[in-house]
């Protein structure tokens, strides 16, 4: 049973997460020592289980022996950005029962909360680290897509400088800081406006962005002169060929300027 816990506001567990922890035989979790803080909080007396990216490798072995286990993340559901969907595929094929209940998720409120369209949006999770990666990784997203990301405080704000170079210094975002905690934030404004706000960022942050409408087509001259450019930044092949159609070529004039020598 995976079981969504609070994240942040202890308030924000449900009645069943709270009923499901009580009953189960254990409660495996990503670590043992947070998880404990919470199910003491609430009066749960549990064995736990560490069960985490390290160890999951190990929950055949570990989980074998118990009918019926309670798996927690740190905060949130599990399998968002965090373990969990690693354990769902390995239950299914030994061909044990799994049940997800629902619950808190960062992601959610954030984009609600936004301002921005909620309608069709795309939950990217945390982007890559290497700056030509998530460079890469933006040039994939659907443009009429609202864009929800996860992002630690010491990469913000170079994901808030990449997202200005894609996006445009003037797009809108919204920037979710330690949401149901104390020191909760919702900043809405310009992404160049964001950076020169969070200029010594703290706490979890959730990104929400505005969606990119499509771009004129780009003339002869200028697609040459685009291609140039994003070739001087080490895109070539197929991750050249998609810079140059989201920049409004056509996909066969990008395919012949992203294949000349």
């Amino acid at each position: 049973m995976l079981v969504p816990t609070p994240i942040g506001n202890l308030e924000d567990i449900t009645l069943r997460a709270l009923r499901v922890l009580k009953e189960a035989e254990v409660v495996a979790c990503e670590d043992t020592r947070r998880t404990g803080i919470l199910l003491r909080h609430f009066g749960i007396a549990k064995p736990t289980i560490r069960l985490d990216q390290h160890t999951m490798g190990q929950a055949k072995r570990l989980l074998e022996g118990y009918q019926q286990v309670a798996y927690v993340t740190d905060a949130g559901t599990p399998g968002i950005s965090d373990p969990g969907a690693e354990l769902v595929s390995l239950a299914l094929r030994e061909g044990w029962e799994v049940e997800v209940l629902p619950g808190p998720t960062a992601l959610v409120p954030a984009l609600v909360a936004s301002g921005l369209p909620t309608a069709r949006f795309a939950f990217e999770g945390f982007l890559p680290q290497r700056r030509s990666e998530r460079k890469e990784r933006l040039l994939r997203l659907a443009p009429d897509h609202t864009l929800v990301l996860y992002e630690a405080p010491h990469r913000l704000r170079r994901t808030l400088q990449d997202l200005a170079e894609f996006y445009g210094p003037e797009h809108p975002i919204a920037v979710a800081r330690e949401l149901s905690k104390k020191h909760e934030e919702l900043w809405r404004g310009p992404l160049q406006a964001a950076l020169e706000h969070f200029q010594e960022p703290r706490g979890e942050f959730v990104l929400v962005v505005g969606p990119k409408g499509p771009k004129p087509a780009a003339k002869p001259a200028e697609a040459s002169e685009l291609a140039a450019q994003l070739r001087a930044q080490g895109l070539r092949g197929k991750a050249l060929v998609r810079a140059l159609v989201e920049a409004g070529v056509p996909r066969n004039q990008a395919y012949a300027l992203a294949h000349l020598t």
